[in-house]
């Protein structure tokens, strides 16, 4: 019975001590974060890959509120979706929508694009433009020496609901496809946006009781 004593205290040590270098690396990153293991932190290209996703995921959800707010039909909120389109979309940008068995809408820049969403959405009394499901593909990153070559692509998934004056309800399902690009001093921009209707309908206005 004695023998196995040592057997067994040897073996307990060995598992406190693999137990002990388990744990070395994330010891040693505590004491020493700028010599930490690749593996625990990311590297500084893939940090900024992330900030430029969230960074251009945040410009469509912009549009959204934009947009609805140029649907309201007010100086007041025509004039704030007017400063968010400047500054979401480039100065040149490409701007279509699409719908099957419909003249597709297009327009340049942010404010021949307001221009068409204030006519398009003059027949409703209240809009909801929701955004989803976004996916960022980043194609380069601005660098120090050339932060304009920022580019990326990315498409957003839209369910918009327009309750009109009449009481009936415009459902519009669709997906956005944009380009991308960095402009130094301002940040993204949407340099090419083309809505692609998918599917919709339109609801009655509900009996009332």
């Amino acid at each position: 019975m004695s023998d196995l004593i040592p057997a067994r205290g040897t073996a307990l040590l060995s598992a406190a001590l693999l137990s002990a270098v388990g744990f070395l690396p994330l010891i040693s990153a505590l004491a020493n974060p700028n010599e930490a293991p690749f593996a625990m932190y990311p590297s500084q290209q893939e940090l900024a890959a992330t900030a430029a996703r969230q960074d251009i995921e945040y410009l469509r959800r912009q549009y959204g509120h934009a947009t609805d707010m140029i649907g309201r039909n007010t100086p007041e909120a025509v004039a704030e979706g007017m400063a968010i389109y400047r500054r979401i979309f480039t100065a040149d940008a490409s701007i279509s929508a699409h719908s099957p068995g419909a003249p597709p809408l297009t327009a340049t820049g942010p404010e021949g694009w307001a221009e068409v969403v204030e006519n398009a959405l003059s027949v409703f009394k209240a809009t909801q433009h929701l955004i989803g499901s976004q996916l960022v593909t980043i194609e380069s990153l601005p660098t120090e020496n050339d932060p304009a070559l920022g580019r990326a692509s990315m498409s957003s998934h839209l369910h918009a609901w327009h309750h009109g004056h009449d009481d009936t309800l415009d459902i519009f399902i669709g997906i956005y496809h944009d380009k991308v690009r960095y402009v130094p001093g301002i940040g993204w921009q949407i340099a090419q946006m083309e809505l692609v209707r998918i599917s919709g309908e339109i609801r009655p206005p509900q009996a009332k009781p």
